[in-house]
């Protein structure tokens, strides 16, 4: 009998991600919009961790400030139980290259990968569904509000909360997303920590 190793039952992120980077290449540049159209009716999960990834990646520019934003308004709409994701025109319409796009899936993809070998489908399901989904919305909020603040060292922990949250709804694995949770308790902290040290040097200097 063959055995399937855990490694080759996932993948799935992994896959969705390799394919967007090819429309994307294919298109030559992409609207945030349209990335988030392209995702599909299943999609706020993909919605929260595409926003995340960029991030953990060394691109020029306010780029957590305004993913951050993004996540923001989304989660405040997972709150409310919507199945769709919607952006303000000026969010919506900003364009990414198609090189943007392939940096930030080829930087983080070896995060992804890693993830992906402890998801196993079905594990604790009840904290993966519609009910769920809808409270996660509030810890992903603080994460998204800690991402756009300008705080040093700040964005991995918060991301890292983010991904594993919304692999795990991907996945179908409640384990991960609880994981996730305790995780994002763990950014939170953290972040205050760094925020309340950074706001304290300050006031040194200052005064």
């Amino acid at each position: 009998m063959n055995h399937v190793s855990p490694e080759s039952r996932t993948g799935t992120t992994s896959l969705q991600l390799a394919a967007l980077a090819q429309a994307a290449g294919e298109a030559g540049t992409i609207t945030l919009g349209g990335l988030l159209a392209a995702m599909g009716r299943t999609s706020i999960a993909f919605a929260i961790l595409i926003l995340s990834l960029p991030a953990l990646t060394p691109i020029p520019g306010p780029f957590g400030m305004f993913f951050g934003t993004c996540l923001a308004i989304v989660s405040l709409q997972i709150i409310t139980g919507a199945r769709s994701i919607w952006l303000p025109g000026i969010l919506a319409r900003r364009q990414l290259s198609a090189a943007t796009v392939e940096l930030v899936v080829r930087h983080t993809s070896p995060f992804i990968q890693r993830v992906e070998t402890i998801l196993r489908r079905d594990r604790l399901r009840l904290l993966t569904g519609r009910t769920a989904e809808t409270l996660l919305g509030v810890p992903i909020f603080l994460l998204a509000v800690t991402i756009a603040l300008p705080i040093p060292f700040g964005n991995f922990l918060p991301v890292a909360a983010l991904v594993v949250i919304a692999m795990g709804l991907m996945e179908r694995d409640g384990l991960a997303t609880l994981f996730g949770i305790l995780l994002a308790a763990v950014a939170l902290g953290t972040s205050g920590g760094l925020l309340y040290g950074t706001a304290s040097a300050l006031g040194w200097a200052i005064g």
